[in-house]
């Protein structure tokens, strides 16, 4: 990959004193603010929410986690999808017969969910239709307005209207493709890839767009605001490709922000602002201006790969969890 705009190793400031230590107890899968209240799901089946923890599968692990906002939807090793609320009711609202592999929620309420080569798509009246993927799906997301599904699985992405009569539109490439994001203005599918590598589709003709030179397969994406970035982990900095013109990235180099010694494992771009969080394999977490490039600590390194990290609506409060069962929750002025 060819570096823009890479920043020094050091932080010139820090907002570690601004971070409430949470100790999650367990590895953290996902992070949210359902209601707009903090929401950890944790590998050991449980949800700590807002300093409650909430045994949401306690006979099993979480695998995959979502949220939109409204609500946090967990699925386990013991096949239950599980809705939790805002304040902490919890309801069951599917049972698969395997582990569930993969969820997705649309804007408007819908619920996908991955077993095997099965996709289930649950509308919000409740209604199901399923279809069966021609390999094991590993990836799902919907496109902005919620109509169509994107399916990740080996060979391609297939594009899948639940509500339309048809087989689903498939997005060849060879090889496994593991997690898929679809650009705010659903210009761009883009999907993670076994191979070490991301692979992009220009949705409208299909053209493929081949993003490639990472050390290690990059398991978080993240879509700036306004839809013009794409950040990602994968590499001993945050790589963050451009999508501003019709071609994507195709051609230009991608910027390398928050460059370390160790590998980013996770992404977060502010909801509003040009800013970057960034997570690393032991444990540190960076603020990063994306204008400039300047770096404000956030924690330092603590030994455990952080997992996952998501922005509040408003952008005031970051929350992230590491592998070793610790999180924190940054509040900004």
């Amino acid at each position: 990959m060819t570096a823009a705009g890479a920043t020094a190793t050091a932080a010139v400031a820090s907002l570690i004193d601004r971070v409430e230590p949470v100790e999650a107890g367990a590895p953290t899968v996902a992070c949210a603010f359902p209601g707009d209240v903090p929401a950890l799901a944790l590998g050991d089946g449980a949800v700590w929410l807002d300093g409650a923890r909430l045994a949401a599968h306690p006979d099993g692990a979480i695998l995959c986690a979502a949220s939109d906002g409204k609500r946090l939807v967990t699925g386990g090793d013991d096949g239950r999808v599980v809705e939790v609320a805002p304040g902490g009711a919890m309801r069951e609202i599917a049972r698969e017969a395997g582990w569930v592999d993969a969820l997705a929620l649309g804007p408007d309420g819908a619920l996908a969910i991955a077993r095997a080569k099965r996709v289930r798509a649950i509308d919000r009246a409740g209604a199901a239709k399923d279809w069966e993927a021609p390999s094991s799906v590993r990836g799902l997301a919907y496109f902005p307005k919620g109509h169509r599904l994107v399916v990740a699985h080996y060979g391609g992405a297939s594009l899948w209207f639940p509500n339309v009569a048809g087989p689903p539109k498939t997005l060849a490439w060879k090889g496994a493709h593991i997690d898929a994001t679809v650009s705010p203005d659903g210009r761009f599918l883009v999907t993670s890839m076994q191979e070490n590598a991301l692979h992009g589709w220009r949705v409208a003709d299909g053209r493929d767009m081949r993003m490639t030179g990472y050390p290690a397969k990059s398991r978080s994406l993240a879509w700036s605001h306004d839809g013009r970035w794409l950040a990602t982990s994968g590499a001993e900095a945050c790589v963050v490709w451009p999508f501003a013109d019709k071609d994507g990235p195709m051609g230009k180099p991608p910027r390398e922000l928050g460059v370390r010694p160790s590998r980013v494992t996770a992404c977060a771009f502010h909801p509003k602002a040009p800013v970057l969080a960034i997570g690393y394999a032991d444990g540190f977490v960076l603020l990063v201006r994306f204008v400039d490039g300047s770096e404000l600590a956030v924690r330092r390194e603590t030994g455990g790969a952080v997992g996952a990290m998501a922005w509040d609506a408003a952008g005031t409060r970051l929350l992230f969890g590491d592998s070793g069962g610790r999180a924190g929750l940054l509040r900004l002025p």
